[in-house]
């Protein structure tokens, strides 16, 4: 058994923060350059120049890659045999938060109830946490600044199996077209197939913490991304102003279902495709 103290969690949460708002990761960085030299419209090429441009004084001043600092998703990977000392692991998650959040300067865009009152919390918190049981010694904390311009336009289509290969891609490319130029393009298309409609969800959340050069394992889910890919690229809207770079990647996740479902959910990321990750 090791131990593994709040503390610690709270100063891991806090960094990866402020990390996850300043440096975009490099493999989107990367997409981004690529879309740029392929790029077929005079105005898309110049809109992904302006986008690389705020990437690299972001990085280089440690400043907010964009003004919406997003609502903090974290993952945690719990090895079974860690043992948390000096309080609750949400508790800490979230005055990392709340740390980061306010040492870093980042916008807080929390509010404390949803519907009434609306209430600002001040400092970002809390998160929203998703934890699993794992094995070995470590823990496993990923931070993903989720911005909602992207987030508002994110879907969830509950198919049924007869609907098969064609009917996900229909109902993926018609959240993308709903969503329009909306979500700031290019933009990451997390897509999550199976389970239940909240756990289709939360694959799809996960899904955007692929590399943009990384393909799903299974040949068929992999030529699923291929697909849809392609198809996003053919609609026109292109890097916020109209072009040829919608996306800059499409990665599933999929799940066991039941024999009568077929949940598919959509979460469309931004170009601002930030996050951080680190392992205790």
């Amino acid at each position: 058994m090791r131990t593994i103290k709040t503390a610690e969690i709270t100063e891991a949460v806090a960094k990866l923060c402020k990390e996850a708002a300043y440096y975009l990761p490099e493999d989107v960085y990367e997409a981004l350059k690529k879309g740029h030299e392929t790029e077929k419209s005079p105005v898309g090429k110049d809109v992904l120049e302006q986008i690389i441009k705020n990437a690299e004084i972001a990085k280089a001043e440690d400043r907010p890659y964009c003004q919406d600092t997003g609502l903090t998703i974290v993952f945690v990977e719990i090895g079974q045999d860690v043992h948390i000392e000096g309080g609750l692991l949400e508790d800490a998650i979230n005055e990392g938060i709340g740390k980061g959040y306010t040492e870093g300067y980042l916008r807080k865009s929390v509010v404390a109830e949803p519907l009434f009152n609306r209430k600002n919390t001040g400092n970002n918190t809390p998160g929203v946490i998703y934890t699993q049981l794992v094995a070995g010694d470590k823990l496993k904390i990923t931070v993903e600044p989720k911005g909602f311009g992207s987030e508002n336009k994110s879907g969830l289509a509950m198919l049924v199996p007869a609907d098969g290969v064609e009917g996900v891609k229909k109902a993926v490319l018609d959240i993308v077209k709903h969503a329009d130029c909306n979500p700031c393009p290019p933009t990451v298309i997390g897509v999550g197939i199976g389970g239940t409609m909240d756990k289709a969800a939360v694959l799809s959340k996960k899904a955007l913490l692929h590399r943009c050069d990384e393909h799903n394992p299974d040949p068929n889910y992999a030529q699923l991304e291929k697909d849809l890919y392609e198809m996003i690229n053919k609609t026109g809207i292109g890097p916020q102003l109209g072009g040829t770079t919608t996306t800059l990647a499409v990665h599933v996740e999929w799940y066991p279902t039941h024999i009568a479902g077929l949940p598919v959910a959509v979460t469309i990321c931004c170009h601002a495709a930030r996050h951080a990750q680190c392992v205790l």
